[in-house]
C-alpha cells in the first residue's frame, strides 16, 4: 500500500512538472512574440504544441500567435496549415483569422480556396471592402494575366545576395538598393524579428554595366553567390567565353555616414542628386530611441552631399516617436514628397501620404485618400518622370501578398482608376519597390518569389507592347494621308501626339484594360476621332483600325503651353477654347508635350485659356474665326506662357554701380517692359524682389547694400502704380554668387558685375487658384 501511494505521488509530481514545463514554454513563446522575436516565438510555440492537449484555450492562443509569426517571417505555407488547423478545430475564431487564412492561401496560389475565406471574412466584417473585392476578383482572375506576354523578367544575379535585397532607386547612372548583406567585415547587430542583419544602403555604380554583368553571370550558370552578390561558380570559364566583357563590377556601400548599426532604406533623391531622403530607425547621437510602446519606429531623414560625402543629416518635421514614416518618393519637380506611415487617422495598416516642399519648408502631411489607401497596407511609392505613381498594396485586388499598382496623378490627385500591373510583374508572393522610366519600357523591382522564406530579391524587366496599327485615309480618294496629327488619349487624358508617315500609318502600344481615343487632325480636313478598348482583346495578335477624314473649310487652332521661366512644356494644364459669341467651349488637358489642338465648329471671336494649379491663369484672344463656305483652312497657332509660384526670373541689365543702389535708366527700362506689365496683367500676383551683390567689401556691408537695392526696385514699382502689399524686398548680399568670384578669387569687373543682379520670385498667383 505504501509503495502504491509513493507511486501515485511520483506520478502526480511528474504531471505537475509536465504542466509547469508546458506553461513555461508558452510563457517564453509569448514573451518572444511580444518582443517581436518571431523566429524564437515560432520555435517555442512549436515546442509547446507538440505535447499540449488539443482543444484547450492555451492551444488556441498558441496556434493564433504561431500563425501570425509565420505571416511576419513570410512563411505562407506554414501559415496556411496553422490557420487551417485553427478554423477546423475551433468553432469560434476572430474574424481576422479568415482574412489571414485567405491571404496565406492566395500567397500559395490557391485562389478558389482563398475566395471562400474572403467571402466568410466579408460576411463578418461588412465595412472592410477587402472581403467583397477579393471575393469578386477571384471569381475570374484572368485579368491579372492579360499583359503577361509583353514583359520579360530577369533575376539580377549581379546584385542579389544570400540576404534580403530590395527597393531599388535610380542614382545618377547607378542603382541604389537596400540590403541585409554583411559587407566589409563590419560586425552588425541582428534584427530580432527575423534574426537577419540590419539593413543598409548599397549601390551598383553603372546600370549599363549591370545588364552586361548580369548576362555574363546568366551565361556562366551562376551558382553560389557571395554576400556581395559577385562571386559565381564557373566564372573563369565565363570570362574566357566573353573576352570583350569588362570585369564584373562590385557592389559598394553607399555611404558609411548614412549607414549605421540599425536599419537604413529605402531612399529617394532630389533631381540634382545633391540631397537624399532616406528611411532609418529613430535615432539620436548614435542611440536607438523607442516610443511609449517600447518599439523603435522608422523616421525619414534628409542629408546633403558635401565635399566630404553625405552629411548635414536632419530628420523631417512630421516624424514622431509614436508612429513610423518611411519609403520616400519625390515628384519630378521636387515639390511633393510621398511617403508611407501608420500615423493615427489612416485607413489601414500603412497609408501613403504627401507633403509639399517649398522654400525649404515641409507642409503637414495629407493622406492620399480612399482612392489609394485601403484597410490593408500601401507601401513603397515611386513617382515616374510624368508625375504618376507606382505603389505596392495588399488591400487592392491582386495575386497575393503585396502587388504593384499604377495610378495617374495630377498635382498629387488620382486621375485614373488604380491598375494592377498583373503577371509577371506581380505574383502570388510579395512584389514591391518598382522603379521605371516614363513609358514603363524598362525598370527594376523587388520580389520574394524566387526563394520565398525571408528572401527578397531584385529583378529587372523589359516591357514590350501589343501593337495597334492605325491607318488614316482621305474619305473621297481613299488614299493614305501624310502628316496627320493623331493625338492619343488614354482614359480621357492627352498622351502622345503621333504624325502619320507617307503610308498614312501610325503604330501605338496598347495596354490591357484601358480605353483609348484617337483624334486625327489635318489642315483642310474635318477632325475625326475613334475610341478603342482593350478589355476583351487578345494580346498575341496585332490589330489594325482605319480612320477616314472629310475635306473641310474649318481651321485648326493649336499651340503649346509652356513655362515662362524655362520654356519647357507644361503637363496637366486645362486648356479651354471659348466662342465669345455663344459661350460654347471645348476643353483638353495637356500631356507631357504641353500641346493642345482644337477645331471650332462655329464662326466667331475665340479666346484660349490655360489653367493649372499654382500657375497664373493666362487668356489670349485669337480673334475672329470663320467657318463654312467663307472659311479658311489655315492653321492658327497660339502658344501660351504660364508663370507659377516659385518661379524665379532674372531682370536683365538691372546692374548697379559699385557700392550704389539707385535705379539706373537702363534698369528702369527693363522694369517697365518686363515686370510692370506682368504685375498689371495678374493683379493678384505677389512677388519677392531679390537683390544680390558681388563679393567685394564685407559680408555685412553687402547684405545691407543688397537690401537697399531691393527696396529701391520696390519703390520704383510703387511709383508705377503697383500696390506695396504685393511686393516683398529681400537682400541676399554675396550669399548666392553665380560664379566662383568670392573673396579668394581674382576676377574681372565683368565677372563681378554678373553677380550684382536683381531677380524676382513669384510668391503667389490668383487667389482663386490657391484654395
Amino acid at each position: 500500500m505504501i509503495k502504491t501511494r509513493i507511486g501515485l505521488l511520483a506520478f502526480a509530481f511528474l504531471i505537475v512538472q509536465h504542466v509547469f514545463a508546458q506553461s513555461s514554454k508558452l510563457k517564453t513563446a509569448n514573451r518572444n512574440f511580444e518582443n517581436i522575436s518571431y523566429i524564437e516565438a515560432i520555435r517555442n510555440y512549436e515546442d509547446f504544441l507538440r505535447t499540449a492537449k488539443k482543444g484547450t484555450p492555451e492551444v488556441k492562443e498558441a496556434l493564433t500567435k504561431l500563425a501570425y509569426s509565420y505571416r511576419k517571417v513570410q512563411d505562407s505555407r506554414n501559415a496556411e496549415l496553422t490557420y487551417a488547423e485553427l478554423i477546423n478545430n475551433y468553432k469560434e475564431v476572430e474574424s481576422e483569422i479568415y482574412l489571414y487564412y485567405a491571404q496565406a492561401l492566395a500567397n500559395n496560389g490557391k485562389y478558389k480556396e482563398s475566395q471562400k475565406m474572403y467571402s466568410r471574412y466579408g460576411q463578418e466584417q461588412t465595412a472592410d471592402m477587402r472581403g467583397r473585392k477579393f471575393t469578386v476578383a477571384y471569381m475570374d482572375n484572368s485579368r491579372f494575366f492579360e499583359d503577361s506576354a509583353t514583359y520579360k523578367i530577369d533575376y539580377l544575379y549581379a546584385l542579389n545576395s544570400r540576404q534580403s535585397d530590395f527597393s531599388p532607386m535610380f542614382y545618377k547612372n547607378a542603382l541604389l538598393f537596400v540590403s541585409a548583406r554583411e559587407e566589409g567585415g563590419i560586425i552588425k547587430r541582428v534584427f530580432m524579428q527575423n534574426q537577419t542583419p540590419f539593413l543598409d544602403l548599397f549601390v551598383f555604380p553603372d546600370t549599363a554595366q549591370l545588364r552586361k554583368d548580369n548576362q555574363l553571370m546568366k551565361k556562366s550558370g551562376a551558382g553560389a553567390l557571395s554576400t556581395s552578390g559577385n562571386s559565381i561558380t564557373n566564372l573563369d570559364k565565363a570570362e574566357e567565353e566573353e573576352k570583350d566583357e569588362k570585369p564584373l563590377t562590385k557592389v559598394e556601400q553607399f555611404s558609411r555616414t548614412l549607414n549605421s548599426k540599425y536599419h537604413e532604406g529605402p531612399a529617394t533623391f532630389f533631381k540634382d542628386y545633391k540631397k537624399i531622403i532616406f528611411t532609418s530607425n529613430n535615432r539620436s547621437k548614435g542611440k536607438n530611441r523607442v516610443g511609449s510602446d517600447g518599439i523603435t519606429k522608422l523616421k525619414l531623414y534628409m542629408a546633403t552631399e558635401t565635399n566630404r560625402g553625405w552629411g548635414n543629416i536632419v530628420d523631417l518635421p512630421f516624424n514622431s516617436n509614436e508612429y513610423s514614416c518611411g519609403h520616400p518618393a519625390l515628384s519630378p519637380d521636387n515639390t511633393k514628397l510621398y511617403f508611407v506611415s501608420d500615423m493615427p487617422g489612416g485607413f489601414g495598416g500603412t497609408d501613403i501620404y504627401v507633403s509639399e516642399y517649398s522654400n525649404g519648408e515641409w507642409s503637414s502631411p495629407v493622406n492620399l485618400g480612399r482612392e489609394i489607401n485601403t484597410e490593408g497596407n500601401e507601401m513603397f511609392p515611386f513617382i515616374d518622370e510624368n508625375g504618376n505613381m507606382y505603389f505596392a498594396s495588399d488591400g487592392h485586388e491582386g495575386l497575393g501578398g503585396l502587388d504593384i499598382f499604377f495610378v495617374e496623378l495630377r498635382e498629387g490627385i488620382p486621375m485614373s482608376d488604380i491598375k494592377n500591373l498583373g503577371a509577371p510583374i506581380n505574383s502570388s508572393k510579395d512584389d514591391f519597390g518598382l522603379i521605371t522610366d516614363a513609358s514603363r519600357s524598362r525598370g527594376y523591382f523587388s520580389s520574394n518569389r524566387k526563394r520565398g522564406y525571408n528572401d527578397d530579391n531584385l529583378y529587372s524587366f523589359v516591357h514590350g507592347c501589343r501593337q495597334l496599327n492605325l491607318m488614316v485615309y482621305d474619305a473621297d480618294t481613299k488614299k493614305p494621308l501624310e502628316n496627320v496629327d493623331v493625338r492619343v488619349l488614354k482614359n480621357g487624358l492627352n498622351k502622345e501626339l503621333i504624325v502619320t508617315g507617307p503610308d498614312g500609318r501610325i503604330n501605338v502600344c496598347l495596354e490591357a484594360g484601358t480605353d483609348f481615343e484617337f483624334k486625327a487632325m489635318k489642315e483642310g480636313y474635318e477632325a475625326n476621332s475613334i475610341t478603342y478598348g482593350t478589355f476583351a482583346t487578345s494580346l498575341k495578335n496585332k490589330t489594325a483600325i482605319t480612320m477616314y477624314l472629310e475635306k473641310s473649310k474649318t481651321p485648326i487652332i493649336k499651340g503649346t503651353i509652356m513655362a515662362e521661366v524655362n520654356q519647357t512644356p507644361i503637363q496637366g494644364a486645362t486648356v479651354t477654347l471659348q466662342n465669345e459669341k455663344d459661350g460654347s467651349v471645348q476643353t483638353v488637358i495637356t500631356g507631357v508635350d504641353g500641346r493642345y489642338e482644337f477645331q471650332p465648329k462655329k464662326g466667331g471671336d475665340y479666346t484660349v485659356t490655360a489653367i493649372k494649379d499654382r500657375y497664373a491663369v493666362n487668356t489670349e484672344n485669337i480673334g475672329e474665326v470663320k467657318t463654312g463656305r467663307k472659311g479658311t483652312t489655315k492653321t492658327l497657332e497660339q502658344n501660351l506662357g504660364m508663370v507659377g509660384e516659385g518661379d524665379i526670373f532674372k531682370l536683365e541689365n538691372i546692374y548697379y554701380n559699385y557700392g550704389q543702389f539707385f535705379i539706373r535708366p537702363d534698369a528702369a527700362k527693363e522694369i517697365d517692359t518686363k515686370l510692370v506689365p506682368l504685375l498689371r496683367k495678374y493683379p493678384e500676383m505677389r512677388i519677392e524682389i531679390r537683390s544680390h551683390t558681388d563679393s567685394r567689401s564685407s559680408d555685412s556691408f553687402n547684405m545691407k547694400l543688397s537690401e537697399n537695392r531691393a527696396r529701391a526696385v520696390v519703390d520704383y514699382l510703387v511709383s508705377r502704380g503697383i500696390k506695396i502689399d504685393r511686393i516683398e524686398a529681400k537682400g541676399y548680399g554675396e550669399s548666392e554668387l553665380l560664379n566662383n568670384c568670392d573673396n579668394s578669387m581674382a576676377c574681372t569687373e565683368a565677372q563681378h558685375q554678373a553677380n550684382r543682379r536683381t531677380e524676382f520670385k513669384i510668391l503667389s498667383v490668383s487667389v482663386s487658384m490657391n484654395k
